[in-house]
């Protein structure tokens, strides 16, 4: 039987979504957002020069096809030696550009309602829903109630949250409820148990994730952890992940993949940052065995550079995936499946510092070379029941 690899680099867009100028950062549509473009753009003008030099160097993906994709999805010409895998550049169907829509769509199942998203007004929560934190944490009230980025209401609330023990609440455009503590002072137990009570009252609003974000360190010096955890509402319906544990075949999922689809259809989870990862994944591509599939989530693209608008750290993010992925391309076994795609975009470039809405790329190894043109999201999770002979439940087509 035959192995499949689906990894998502968290946040790695195309542009050139058809529907970008209904989304919008800072109230500026998001049409021209492009997150690898624009970052090969300023790499090459020299503009993403802190930490490295040079245009964007990413030979493993662009040997399976990335930036053939990339030119796709802009309605341009790529002049590129052909790939040796496929590629293609795929459309969300979904409402919203945030981790749930991207993921649960590449896994076979559109969202089938619209999200509920806060105001970004001050405070942004309804009164009832604040009320409940301030239940289950035992406090007098909460920090925040705002949107904003993440790390900066972490520097600007941080020693009030340590001084009162009232926790830092924020949102931001996508469907999310974040609540900030200090692991220590607050304690990481405490975050997660309130996390975990609130969510079923924000699921019932349909907000798509409650997440916990925990951080350490003394004023001026505030650092978030690895620790987070996503609360995510379950998907209605069956995906990807349940047409293979169905099947009899054993799931893995590496990174947040266990949180986005709360644990369904999940055999076994590897966490860690996105070093860690790789090692999860490498050492996977060795050990799992013949049937199953593995589901990763790169998060640190999205996570670490693209809110923080960090456009040189992001190039080498990108640049130290693909290195790693040189060593896996070779080991992967006759017969195996290799799908790497994104959820969405986070053009670093961009004004704000929100998901971008943009197509995203496919590339695939094993499979063959040439390319699968447009495709929907949804085509991704198709193609990979197709391969593991598994019945697909959801709308997509396979593409192979």
């Amino acid at each position: 039987m035959m192995r499949a690899f689906l990894v998502v680099m968290d946040s790695v867009g195309i542009g050139g979504a058809p529907d970008a100028d209904q989304y919008f950062n800072n109230d500026v549509p998001d049409v021209g957002a492009n997150t690898l473009g624009n970052i090969a753009a300023a790499c090459a003008a020299g503009e993403a020069e802190e930490g490295r030099s040079g245009p964007l160097v990413l030979p493993h993906m662009a040997g399976l096809g990335l930036f053939n994709a990339l030119g796709l999805a802009q309605g341009a010409q790529i002049n590129a030696p052909a790939p040796s895998g496929l590629w293609g550049a795929a459309t969300e169907l979904s409402k919203g550009k945030d981790t749930p829509s991207g993921h649960w769509e590449l896994a076979g199942l559109p969202v089938p309602w619209d999200w509920h998203y806060f105001p970004k007004t001050v405070p942004s929560f309804p009164p009832d829903v604040t009320a409940r934190v301030c239940e289950i944490a035992g406090v007098d009230g909460i920090l925040g109630n705002c949107h904003a980025s993440g790390t900066a209401i972490i520097e600007e609330h941080g020693a009030a949250h340590m001084r009162t023990g009232q926790p830092i609440c924020y949102t931001s455009i996508d469907s999310v409820f974040q609540i900030a503590a200090h692991e220590e002072t607050f304690g990481l137990d405490r975050l997660y148990d309130l996390c975990e009570r609130l969510a079923p009252m924000l699921h019932e609003m349909k907000v798509g994730r409650v997440i916990a974000r925990p951080f350490v360190g003394q004023p001026g010096s505030f650092k978030r952890t690895a620790n987070r955890h996503d609360y995510a509402i379950l998907p209605p319906a069956p995906v990807l992940t349940n047409w293979v544990q169905d099947a009899g075949r054993h799931v893995y999922a590496i990174g947040k993949i266990g949180d986005i689809f709360s644990m369904s259809g999940i055999d076994e989870v590897r966490r860690g940052p996105d070093a860690d990862l790789m090692g999860h994944l490498s050492d996977l591509v060795d050990t799992a065995e013949d049937g199953s599939l593995t589901f990763a989530n790169f998060v640190e693209f999205d996570s670490a550079y693209g809110h923080r608008r960090d456009v040189s750290g992001y190039a080498r993010h990108l640049e130290w995936f693909d290195a790693e992925l040189g060593k896996l391309l070779p080991r992967l076994r006759e017969g195996d499946l290799l799908i790497i795609t994104a959820d969405h975009g986070n053009d670093p470039t961009w004004i704000g510092t929100d998901h971008t809405r943009e197509r995203v790329p496919v590339i695939v190894a094993g499979a063959g070379a040439g390319s699968i043109g447009h495709i929907a999201f949804a085509d991704v999770a198709a193609s990979i029941a197709a391969h593991l002979g598994v019945p697909a439940q959801g709308p997509g087509t396979s593409f192979l």
